[in-house]
């Protein structure tokens, strides 16, 4: 079977229609109930002190809304956001740059934090204690050490690695906030909030189906909205209900659970190929043709959530679980895998 790529039209589409789909204010955002009430009460007291909001990280796989509620704080407070990346900081000046051109109270979001190169984290941290950044002019026995005064902002972390970060870099947030897998009650209520700001006619039923399938992720359920919509627009006269989203998502080879392609082959490579482990996960990555970063961050953590992959110091193992969904029989110690 060939395999449809994606153009870099299509992503940048996407990316304008994940935007357009956003929240813009705390009450609008849906799920991750713990956090908002949280966030709500740093946002009201910061507001009421006339100060920045403490320095925030946010942790959780991708798509559930980290870069959602850091431009939402900024609305919130009424304050400009500046969005950056940890590997988009090659250096201090870079960093410096950045900081400089803060007003008071800003937002600074760096996502992939974890990413910051070493002297770029070192440089953060006196930014963050006490609003200062240090730097060296010139080199050698000519080099002088400069400190400049930075306004009052709040640095917003985003990470999907909380384990990556280094312990000095993780203590100076005052606030550390996870963020779990939704539940389909939550993803319900998007695909209904999606619909409506995208004028999508589309039953209860049709909902659902969209919602049970979207891995509990707010990124896909909307990703998974979009293509249903498409096929609704060409097979339905546009409405969508549980016929049309059944229809779509099979012709998408996304199944019952909301597993895709590539988790399959995630789960056939361990299974059959490998005897359901333990397997490397760099082996796993070139079987399924996929970079280890993406299949340790986006893919893995659905599956473990599934109980179909558990993660041992030898390498990764398929779960009876697994072995049931895909409709084989767990191998003895003679056999191989094999279909029912």
């Amino acid at each position: 079977m060939t395999e449809r790529v994606i153009t870099a039209e299509e992503r940048n589409e996407d990316k304008e229609f994940e935007w357009s789909l956003r929240p813009r204010r705390l009450a609008e955002f849906i799920g991750q109930e713990n956090v908002k009430a949280n966030l709500e009460i740093l946002i009201t007291a910061a507001r009421g002190r006339n100060e920045p909001i403490e320095h925030i990280l946010i942790a959780g796989p991708p798509g559930l809304g980290k870069t959602t509620l850091a431009n939402i704080m900024a609305n919130e407070m009424g304050v400009n956001i500046r969005t950056t990346s940890g590997p988009a900081i090659e250096h201090q000046g870079a960093l410096a740059s950045i900081l400089t051109n803060l007003e008071d109270r800003d937002i600074f979001f760096v996502d992939e934090i974890h990413r910051l190169a070493r002297p770029v984290e070192e440089s953060l941290y006196p930014a963050m204690e006490d609003f200062k950044f240090d730097f060296v002019s010139g080199k050698g026995a000519g080099a002088q050490t400069f400190r400049l005064q930075l306004p009052r902002f709040t640095v917003i972390g985003a990470t999907t690695r909380q384990g990556m970060l280094s312990a000095p870099l993780r203590d100076r947030f005052g606030a550390v906030y996870p963020l779990y897998f939704y539940g389909v009650d939550d993803l319900f209520a998007i695909v209904q909030r999606s619909a409506q700001l995208l004028k999508v006619a589309i039953d209860d039923a049709g909902a659902q189906v969209i919602a049970s399938r979207a891995r509990g992720t707010p990124r896909v359920t909307n990703r998974l909205l979009r293509r249903v919509r498409d096929f609704a627009q060409v097979r339905a006269q546009g409405r969508i209900d549980e016929r049309i989203a059944l229809d779509a998502l099979a012709m998408l080879e996304i199944d019952a659970l909301g597993l895709d392609v590539i988790d399959r082959r995630i789960l056939q490579t361990i299974v059959e190929k490998y005897e359901g482990g333990p397997v490397g996960l760099d082996t796993i990555a070139v079987s399924v043709s996929e970079d280890p970063e993406t299949v340790e961050d986006v893919y893995e953590p659905f599956l473990m959530q599934l109980g179909f992959l558990a993660r041992t110091p030898r390498g990764r193992v398929a779960t009876k679980l697994a072995y049931d969904h895909l409709g084989l029989v767990r191998a003895s110690s003679n056999e191989q895998p094999r279909l029912f």
